[in-house]
């Protein structure tokens, strides 16, 4: 197998290629192709395709050029005000080379700019319209101020769907980059899609992370190297944990639990993630499960705030035999 990182080994040059958000991308096309294209601003969770869109854009535009008018800076890194000032200025004034008559910034985690540095950044967008357009991507558009969203058209990226991912690793199975082996192997593909779907979240990125990693190591996959290299716990033995706490044995509950932290290297937060997917699972009535999802919340944000995570999981565990044993 080549040694290059899957998410830039198939990385989209064109519009086509980009997966799970086919309603911003028609609009950007429509933009690419009138030569004449507003300030962004894309928020979204993690590994949706964000980045990438803004790349596809930059290559349509420029073409051979793309490098030479793109700047590409990541505001987590440089936040400051001296970077809108210096950096983001110096290239906005000059002209872009080609036909295209602007240039391109592409600002990856603007929500970490600092407040000062947005307001620069809202005169230099007003200032150079005629030689540059702007791409802000950020997590949570809450964070970017009001002047620049107005500034902006904004796109609002979703998780990427089961089919989505499905369609990608079933490209990676055709091209035997890795298999699937068993008595039936399209049980253990549905597996290995069930795994990725549950550890990812929609984020393609760690999919393909995850994916590549298991393909190195083993050349045929199953769902539990999967959960092994996302350093997750399986759901069922989550849902085993509760189960054993909701039927009042809450000694073998606890010793399970810390078992699967141990064997997983998982953190408080993690655990307790996971616990809040596998309540729905349990055998207790809706009003059981409402009050676990509130206790679930009261635990995550102690352990937010400092509170050892330990004994919020033992605390946890309690609860669930309060309710689970009448």
């Amino acid at each position: 197998m080549e040694s290059t990182i899957w998410t830039e080994k198939y990385r989209p040059n064109t519009f086509d290629e980009v997966r799970g958000q086919k309603e911003i991308v028609e609009k950007i096309r429509a933009f690419v192709a009138s030569g004449s294209m507003p300030h962004l601003l894309f928020s979204g969770p993690a590994g949706v395709g964000k980045t990438t869109l803004s790349l596809v854009i930059a290559k349509q535009l420029f073409g051979e050029n793309w490098r030479q008018n793109t700047l590409e800076l990541n505001a987590s890194d440089e936040r400051g005000i001296d970077v809108v000032r210096v950096k983001v200025k110096d290239f906005a004034r000059t002209k872009a080379i080609g036909d295209v008559p602007f240039k391109l910034i592409y600002l990856d985690e603007s929500d970490a700019l600092t407040k000062e540095a947005q307001q620069a950044l809202r005169r230099t967008m007003e200032n150079y319209t005629k030689t540059c357009r702007f791409i802000l991507s950020c997590n949570y558009s809450s964070k970017i101020i009001d002047p620049i969203q107005s500034r902006c058209a904004v796109f609002r990226f979703k998780p990427l769907s089961r089919e989505d991912i499905d369609l990608f690793v079933r490209e990676r199975l055709l091209q035997k980059e890795f298999e699937c082996s068993g008595p039936d192997q399209n049980a253990v593909y549905q597996q290995v899609i069930d795994a990725l779907y549950e550890v990812s979240q929609g984020d393609m990125r760690r999919v393909m992370n995850i994916l590549q990693s298991c393909a190195v190591l083993k050349k045929y996959i199953t769902a539990d190297d999967i959960y092994s290299m996302a350093s997750v716990a399986k759901p069922k033995e989550v849902e085993d944990v509760l189960e054993l706490a909701a039927k009042g044995n809450f000694v073998e509950s606890r010793k399970k639990l810390l078992d699967l932290m141990l064997q997983y290297g998982l953190a408080g937060l993690d655990v307790i993630k996971q616990i809040q997917q596998g309540i729905w699972h349990l055998p207790l009535d809706d009003r059981q499960k409402v009050a676990l999802i509130d206790k679930c919340g009261e635990v995550e944000f102690r352990m937010v705030e400092g509170s050892d995570e330990y004994l919020q999981l033992e605390s946890f565990l309690a609860f669930v035999a309060m309710v689970g044993v009448k």
